[in-house]
Order: C-alpha cells, then structure tokens, then sequence
C-alpha cells in the first residue's frame, strides 16, 4: 500500500517538471515586409543570408538583398513550384512536380564597376574580367 502512495506522489512530483521544461518564451518582431505584385510560391534564402529569392505563382524569381532591396527578377516559366537555395550564393535548384523535374540554376551578378577618371594603361575601351577567388581550403 505504502509503495503505491511513493509511486503516485513521485508522478505528481516529476512529471509536472517534465512539461515545465518544455515551455518557453518567445519575443518576435516583424524585420521587414517584402510587397509583391504577385502571389508568392515559395522562398529560400542564399546560406550568408545575404539574398533572398521569392519564386512568384507568375513564374518569375524574385531576388532581393538583406535589407528588402529588388535586386533583380529571373523568368523561369510557372511549372516551378519550389526553390532551394544551393551550397553558395549563386546555386539555385528549381523543382516542378508537373514536368517531374529539378533544373539547376548558377547564378552570376554582374557588377557596374565606375572606373571613369581613374587611371590606366592600354586601349581605353578594352573589355576586362575580374576574377574572384573566395573559396580558400
């Protein structure tokens, strides 16, 4: 009889402790609010979190900086239903359940580099490439 009262008050005791564990509080606020003329699909956002990409129920990828800038827009046609972002900045996998396939997009942003006034040697309209190297293993 006495083991049953131990039995029944140690539940009482411990298992009380196991919810309370559990439960926590949450503060939130809304950072920004991205405003589309379009019904959003889906998002995924690149791995530094610098972009974010917002496949459109028109077929278009949205891509925009952190802080809520329209950076750029991809057409990629409206049998896209989902996107991930890749290991780096410029991976982008599309998925289509009606065509039953995955495209694998690399993403390359080109940049308007304003050199006028400064300097140089050569033809002044030369084309030029800059190569970044930013994978140091």
């Amino acid at each position: 009889m006495k083991r049953k009262y131990v039995v029944c008050l140690l539940a009482i005791l411990i298992i009380p402790g196991f919810f309370a564990q559990g439960l926590a509080f949450v503060e939130w606020n809304t950072h920004k609010t991205l405003k589309l003329d379009t019904q959003p699909l889906d998002v995924a956002v690149s791995k530094s979190g610098n972009l974010i990409f917002v496949l459109t129920k028109s077929g278009k990828i949205l891509i925009y900086s952190s802080d809520g800038k329209l950076k750029d827009k991809i057409d990629v046609g409206n049998h896209v239903d989902q996107i991930k972002s890749g290991p780096g900045e410029e991976w982008l996998f599309l998925s289509s359940r009606k065509n039953k396939t995955v495209e694998i997009l690399h993403v390359d942003f080109i940049q308007d580099i304003n050199i006028s006034g400064s300097p140089f040697k050569g033809v002044e309209n030369a084309p030029i490439a800059i190569a970044v190297f930013s994978d140091f293993q």
